[in-house]
């Protein structure tokens, strides 16, 4: 029998820096956060890169594959990773999909690429982008429409043009009298299609409208769409543009998908791909009216949900990801709790469990989900954080769970929409929740851990332009914070080290007192046992 208790908190997106500049972490008041950090354990565990599973040191984390980490002790080929090896090793063209997809287009339809236009390597990378139209007029297709999704967020602003200028470039060089490729239409990620966890059905359907009906304020190109909302609003970035369509001469849209066309959606990241991808392969869809919905060949860049098979179809093989941390803890009848509100409740669940949507063990495993707000995030920046709290309290004192995680979201959701004023807010909030959560854990003996999945809030302006406090609205590469709190921890000592995210299943383990798993990274504490 298991007679400790361990409560893991992520604070979503929050980083640490020296850099004071933008910092909301920093200048937010946090006197529990720094109440930790100056009385117990702790170290700066990385959360990006290579750490977890990224192709660089270069690339940013991200909340999927930081929750795929801590969840399973391990470090897997993740997103453009996978797909970038798919590519260089040309299994991606060789698999059935691939074939399928140019077999049911070729002769009578039109491919269609859907995805978000940058290299902000997050959710897509616009190489990917361009090897798939180079491999398409390779296969002798004559005909391919692009539907691009304006990013903004996981890379700077305001750069959607030079991501269009790119892609335009490259039509220009491949368009000739056998093969014709243009841009069809598009819109800010944070305006259409790129809802995640049913959060905003609506803002799917005007995605639907756009990419699939062709319904929506016509253009001649995607670099007039852009500027022209921008001088209409001004401020605008490009996370939040209109939707735009491009049209032919006659006033008629370019490109809308029909009966016979093949549709890719090239985003590889699977929260924001999941309600778009429904829309296409439901057959009982009733989230709002398609109006029509036309026979295609659709497929992912990857399948963003094993469980429910969402898409069927997919390009490139997800990382098969073993040995996980509740596996582990069900070994040893370690009762778990989950929570989270709606935005990251998939997080501490689906991705935590090795991007599972079921539970290994329905007795042993809570899932709560506390609904989110639909409104802006800047608006309401404590978000769910005390009902959530609320609810996690309760059961701390219980004695119904051994293990309980919590993911607060206001770090980073409210850190990517720009605002600094309100960043600062949402870190306070999630400070002063912080210190319920420390007093709970207080009143039965327990242990906590704090820690952040990747960063955001503290890098809230662009540092290359300290002018203008241009905002940042995309994640960073900064380390984040590991602490562990508890009541007696003079036999715990963090170890020398280099630690990443993965590195925390390991941790866990050694705080219950059982082994960890022998494929999992090393545990960050040293503890002396009598």
């Amino acid at each position: 029998m298991i007679d400790k208790k361990v409560v893991l908190v992520v604070m979503d997106g929050v980083g640490i820096t020296e850099e004071s500049y933008g910092n909301a972490v920093l200048h937010a008041n946090t006197k529990n956060l720094d109440y930790l950090l100056k009385n117990y354990p702790h170290t700066l565990i990385h959360a990006h890169g290579t750490y977890v599973g990224l192709p660089s040191d270069d690339d940013m984390g991200n909340s999927e594959v930081g929750h795929n980490a801590l969840g399973c002790g391990q470090i897997y080929a993740q997103g453009a990773k996978l797909v970038d090896e798919s590519i260089r090793s040309l299994k991606i063209y060789e698999s059935n999909t691939w074939k399928e997809l140019i077999s049911y287009c070729k002769d009578r339809g039109v491919l269609h690429l859907l995805g978000l236009l940058s290299d902000g390597n997050v959710h897509s990378h616009i190489r990917h982008v361009f090897s798939l139209l180079e491999r398409a007029k390779q296969e002798g297709i004559k005909e391919v429409r692009l539907h691009i999704l304006l990013d903004g967020r996981d890379v700077a602003e305001t750069s959607a043009l030079e991501y269009v200028d790119a892609l335009e470039d490259k039509l220009q060089e491949l368009n000739d009298e056998n093969f014709h490729a243009m841009i069809a239409s598009g819109g800010g990620r944070m305006n259409i299609t790129m809802d995640r966890y049913e959060a905003n059905w609506p803002m799917v359907e005007k995605g639907w409208n756009t990419h699939v009906l062709g319904i929506g304020r016509g253009f001649s190109s995607a670099t007039d769409a852009i500027t022209t909302y921008r001088k209409e609003t001004p401020g605008v970035i490009d996370q939040d543009l209109e939707p735009f369509v491009i049209i032919d001469e006659n006033n008629q849209p370019v490109g809308t998908i029909n009966d016979k066309d093949s549709v890719i959606l090239f985003n590889f990241r699977g929260d924001r791909a999941l309600e778009i991808s429904r829309c296409f392969e439901e057959d009982n869809f009733d989230k709002f009216d398609r109006k029509r919905r036309p026979n295609v060949y659709y497929a992912g860049m990857l399948q963003y949900d094993a469980d429910l098979k969402i898409p069927n179809k997919y390009l490139t093989e997800p990382p098969k990801i073993a040995y996980t941390l509740t596996e582990e803890l069900n070994k040893y009848q370690i009762k778990e709790y989950a929570i989270s509100e709606t935005q990251k409740f998939g997080h501490v669940t689906y991705f935590w469990n090795g991007n599972r949507l079921e539970k290994f063990d329905e007795e042993l495993e809570t899932f709560v989900e506390i609904p989110s707000d639909i409104s802006g995030f800047d608006e309401k920046p404590e978000m769910k954080s005390y009902e959530i709290t609320d609810r996690l309290v309760d059961v701390i004192s219980s004695d119904k769970f051994d293990f309980l995680r919590v993911n607060f979201p206001n770090g980073d959701m409210v850190g990517h929409t720009g605002n600094y004023e309100a960043t600062v807010k949402a870190i306070e909030a999630v400070d002063e929740n912080l210190g319920r959560i420390m007093e709970a854990v207080d009143k039965v003996g327990a242990t906590l851990l704090v820690m952040a999945d990747h960063g955001n809030a503290e890098e809230m302006y662009q540092l290359k332009d300290r002018e203008r406090k241009t905002p940042k609205t995309s994640h960073t590469l900064n380390a984040v914070p590991f602490v562990i709190y508890g009541k007696d921890l003079s036999n715990i000592k963090i170890k020398e080290g280099n630690f990443g995210l993965a590195n925390v299943a390991s941790t866990v383990t050694d705080l219950f007192g059982i082994p960890k798993n022998p494929h999992w990274e090393e545990s960050i504490i040293e503890i002396k046992r009598d």
